[in-house]
């Protein structure tokens, strides 16, 4: 369910707002929840993990922007979907733990995968379905699919901040990628938020 509110608030995301702000938003704001989460169950915080939150807001506003006219519905998006993110983060922490990487992400992706396509159908129609089902989209899908996979079964290797700070380093990527390719008006304020997002993130995943 966390998985195909995710996928759904992500596509609308996209369709009305930049993947530079977006993006960072909700990667940053992930971690920050699933810290409130664990705090509000009893666990402590450390210094580092403090200071971690604040760069991660101080990148946040920078990635909105200072102008009072910024995207404020891109920011919203973004927080909702961070909710989702710490959500199923906490639920994939679990699951990890009782199957391998793929067949467990097989089964979480199967039922969001067939009600999404489902909802597509109702709301689009058969044709403009069947005119996305192309290459370039199957082999993007599959890239997705490999890369969570790859992250699970680091979580199995590695320690889960270790990975959760080399795994959020796409923040940046991200954001330069949407000024490359999507030629998305990514400026020096909105590069380095970014940034001091990623930065805040390593801070609460290694501290």
């Amino acid at each position: 369910m966390l998985e195909l509110v995710y996928f759904a608030l992500l596509a609308a995301a996209y369709r009305r707002s930049e993947v530079s702000l977006v993006y960072p938003v909700a990667r940053g704001l992930a971690p920050v929840a699933v810290l409130v989460i664990a705090v509000a169950a009893g666990r402590s915080t450390s210094t580092g993990q403090v200071l971690g939150v604040i760069a991660v807001g101080t990148g946040v506003f920078l990635v909105r922007g200072l102008a009072r006219k910024a995207d404020t519905r891109g920011l919203v998006f973004g927080v909702a979907i961070a909710c989702c993110i710490a959500g199923y983060t906490l639920v994939d922490k679990e699951g990890v733990r009782h199957a391998s990487p793929i067949p467990y992400l097989e089964l979480v992706l199967a039922g969001p995968a067939i009600a999404y396509l489902a909802a597509m159908l109702v709301a689009r129609g058969r044709a403009a379905v069947r005119a996305e089902i192309r290459p370039v989209n199957g082999l993007l899908a599959a890239a997705g699919f490999g890369a969570y996979s790859l992250v699970l079964a680091a979580l199995q290797l590695a320690p889960a901040a270790s990975v959760a700070a080399v795994r959020e380093t796409s923040v940046v990527i991200a954001t330069v990628m949407a000024a490359l390719f999507l030629h998305e008006r990514v400026t020096r304020v909105r590069l380095a938020g970014s940034i001091v997002v990623a930065g805040g993130i390593a801070l609460l995943a290694l501290t």
